[in-house]
């Protein structure tokens, strides 16, 4: 049996002055409007923001706990001490300084709550703002596998047991093994090391197998050709199929992974 949730509804409605611990808790706000407005402790638990206008306000130690934000202004609004879990956001307009003073403290709110704000960004083709929002998910994102493995709070050993917890640990090595190549697609940097890692280990493979180990002349000479090698240009005819089928492979996820980060720094659209 369903009750009503008695969700109020107000329409086309405007703060005039300064509110201070006020509720509005499980409220429909359609198209509401405040300009510099200053909120201290307000309840807007589980509201709904749509098509609201609240633009250079002041929120001090609000509650906005299961909020939505959809088409909405919230430009030049700061956000101090304030309360954003499971809060969402759909085409609205905000700064980025929420990234840094609205984040939940636990890890898998944080990673939520950045995901959304980044999804929000791109909706709105702020790339550079959606960047930010991805740098906060990745860090969130790995803290939060590597507690749900290796916690020994409460919360992680109640949900995370057994075959879960060890899938959990295996998922986490997959992160960090992509964070180390190139950042989960955002380190151009971490890319072009592993890239001159993936140098080194050709200068090793050739001065082993074809040079002398002991000669330091050797290592500089096959390092200047690592590059020939990998890009497949010349001096291969003296490697074994099985090495370049490998090093073409590696060739072509490098060059997938670069064109990756580049799409995604680069696109405006």
């Amino acid at each position: 049996m369903l009750d009503d949730s008695q969700r109020k509804t107000l329409t086309d409605k405007m703060f005039k002055e300064e509110e201070v611990g006020s509720s509005y808790s499980n409220t429909l706000f359609v198209r509401l409007v405040g300009l510099r407005i200053v909120f201290k402790n307000v309840d807007f638990k589980y509201c709904i923001f749509d098509a609201a206008y609240l633009r250079n306000c002041t929120f001090e130690s609000c509650d906005f706990t299961g909020c939505r934000f959809i088409n909405s202004n919230l430009v030049g609004s700061a956000f101090n001490g304030c309360k954003f879990d499971y809060a969402t956001f759909e085409k609205t307009q905000i700064d980025t300084d929420i990234l840094k003073s609205g984040c939940p403290s636990s890890e898998n709110l944080k990673l939520k709550f950045a995901r959304s704000l980044r999804t929000n960004y791109q909706q709105l083709g702020d790339a550079k703002a959606a960047n930010k929002a991805i740098s906060i998910e990745l860090k969130a994102t790995e803290d939060h596998l590597h507690k749900a493995w290796s916690s020994k709070e409460s919360y992680y050993r109640k949900k995370y047991k057994g075959f879960v917890r060890a899938s959990l640990f295996v998922e986490w090595l997959e992160f960090k093994l992509l964070d180390f190549i190139w950042g989960n697609g955002e380190s151009a940097y971490k890319l072009f090391r592993a890239v001159f890692l993936v140098l080194l280990s050709i200068t090793m493979y050739d001065v082993i197998n074809f040079g002398d180990p002991n000669m330091v002349s050797n290592y500089w000479a096959s390092f200047i050709k690592s590059p020939q090698i990998l890009f497949g240009i010349n001096g291969t005819s003296k490697y074994s199929g099985a090495f370049l089928a490998l090093v073409f492979a590696t060739r072509l996820i490098m060059f997938g992974f670069f064109m990756s980060i580049i799409i995604k720094r680069f696109n405006r659209r």
